[in-house]
């Protein structure tokens, strides 16, 4: 079943940040999540949530996910966006049709 990870980020260093994104797209991509939200505007239309960047990815399970997430290629990246960033994020299985 496919999963979904939602990613609530804040960015400290933006050029930092960027260099991240440039390695962890095409690992992500290899792992087969893709994005399907990353960074656009937004609008909090109920409650007292205040996402700074929200970054939304699909994977094909939600194992794909952990695996891409414990691996050595996302640890060793993720090493570098906890220097440039913090982040919140979950993941949730999407509906069977």
């Amino acid at each position: 079943m496919t999963a979904y990870v939602v990613f609530d980020v804040e960015i400290r260093d933006a050029q930092r940040y960027q260099e991240f994104m440039q390695q962890v797209k095409p690992a992500l991509e290899a792992a087969g999540g893709r994005y399907l939200a990353r960074g656009g505007p937004l609008k909090v239309w109920e409650g007292d949530w205040s996402p700074r960047r929200l970054v939304i990815v699909e994977f094909p399970s939600i194992a794909a996910w952990e695996d891409f997430y414990h691996g050595p290629v996302y640890q060793g990246l993720k090493a570098v966006r906890d220097e440039c960033s913090s982040a919140r994020l979950v993941s949730v299985e999407g509906v069977s049709a």
